[in-house]
Order: structure tokens, then C-alpha cells, then sequence
């Protein structure tokens, strides 16, 4: 059974339909890119995904034991986040929070959690740091071992490069691709880099205005949905 699947899902936005008759299937491993145009309702859809919106129609299922508080999330920044008066450890520490129980203090089992994904992501040795005092490639990587010490199967990524230098922007493409390859986790990433897309994932969603399209890149490349979103197609 697939970690999550869509069948004929419809969504709106402030009761206007966005998302129509959408069906596509997310299986363990794979790393889904969602791509279309601005205000195609990839965001919507995200909300979707992560149990904070309901469809309109259709129906959305977690499988293989996956339940919406065992995703991790790394949503995009606002100004005031970057801003955040705490330290790195701090912020890590309570994407362990994210499974919804009540605690009173952080358990060993967290805290071990915490200090894997910070030596994962390469910024144990800024644990104590004010994470206001950071760069944005460093921030990044905070909130995404954030991200981490909630997802037991699945992360969903909103734009993760957006505000990032290009060294930065592709370290940071490198870190998801290999959390993909090297511990299986499953990854779906909300993406307007389209070549992004189809060098790293080895799924495309295209929703939007251009047709949509659901299946493996290599497929991707030939699609009509391919060719008007890139530009590489008859645009009159």
C-alpha cells in the first residue's frame, strides 16, 4: 500500500476550486516534486497532505502505518521567523513536539534525536547559537533538522531553496537528495525550479492551468504540461 494516496481530490480556496479530480499515489522512497504555475494550488495541496485542510471531494489515505503527525515539515520562512530569539538546540529540540502529546520536558530519547539530526545536517558545532544570528543556508538547515525529529517516513518540503545563495541553495538540494537516497526518506517538495525538479526527483505532480501531469520524470520530459511550464513549447 503506498504511503499516501489521492483519489479524485478536489480543493478550494476561499470557495473557489483550485485542485480538480486529482489522483496520484506516493509510495515509500520516492521523492515527488510538485510543480505548476503561481496560484496552481501547490501550497493548498500541501495543506492537504499535512491533515490541515480537507478536500472538497475525494478522498486522501495514509498507509503503511503513516499518520499525518509523523511528517515532518519544512514550511517557508517569514521575516519574523528569521528573526526567532532562540537558540539552534532549542529549535531542533521541538520538532519533537510534533507527535501532539503533552510533555513536560524533553525526554532522552528526544535529545539523542535532536543531536542525530544536527550531526546529520552538519551543525552540531552550532547547537548553542542564536539562531537569529545565522545565515539563511544555516537557518535552513535548522529548521529542517526540525523538520526531521518529527518525520518517521515522510518529509514535505515547501520551496526549501527559496532565499538562498546558489552555493547554499544547492547544498541544500544535496542534503534532501541524499536524505532520500541514503535513509529512505520519502520526500515531497513543493517546487517553482522546474529544471530542479526533473534532475532530482524521480516523480513530478504538475498541477495548474498547463495539462496535469502525474508519473516518473523521464516521462515528464515529453509531456505537454512539461513543455508550456519551461517554455520549451508552442506558447501562442
Amino acid at each position: 500500500m503506498a504511503l499516501i494516496s489521492c483519489e479524485s481530490v478536489s480543493l478550494a480556496y476561499e470557495g473557489n476550486t483550485i485542485v480538480k479530480d486529482l489522483t496520484f499515489t506516493v509510495n515509500s522512497g520516492d521523492y515527488l516534486c510538485i510543480v505548476g504555475e503561481n496560484g496552481s494550488g501547490k501550497s493548498t495541496l500541501m495543506k492537504a497532505l499535512l491533515g490541515l485542510k480537507s478536500p472538497s471531494e475525494g478522498k486522501i489515505f495514509f498507509g503503511e502505518g503513516l499518520h499525518k503527525k509523523n511528517i515532518g515539515y519544512l514550511p517557508q520562512q517569514t521575516a519574523v521567523q528569521r528573526d526567532f530569539p532562540a537558540s539552534v538546540k532549542e529549535i531542533v529540540l521541538s520538532g519533537c513536539l510534533a507527535n501532539g502529546k503533552f510533555k513536560p520536558f524533553y525526554s532522552k530519547k528526544d535529545k539523542q534525536t535532536a543531536i542525530d539530526n544536527m550531526k546529520k545536517l552538519g551543525i552540531e558545532n552550532l547547537s548553542d547559537k542564536c539562531y537569529r544570528e545565522l545565515s539563511g543556508g544555516q537557518q535552513q538547515r535548522v529548521l529542517l533538522a526540525r523538520a526531521l525529529c518529527a518525520a518517521e517516513k515522510l518529509i514535505i518540503l515547501d520551496e526549501p531553496a527559496t532565499g538562498l545563495d546558489p552555493v547554499a541553495a544547492a547544498e541544500m538540494y544535496d542534503i534532501v537528495r541524499t536524505l532520500n537516497q541514503n535513509d529512505n526518506l520519502t520526500v515531497i517538495m513543493v517546487s517553482h525550479d522546474i529544471e530542479h525538479a526533473v534532475n532530482e526527483a524521480s516523480h513530478i505532480l504538475h498541477i495548474g492551468n498547463t495539462p496535469l501531469f502525474f508519473g516518473k520524470k523521464q516521462e515528464y520530459l515529453f509531456s505537454d504540461a512539461y513543455n508550456q511550464l519551461s517554455g520549451k513549447g508552442d506558447t501562442q
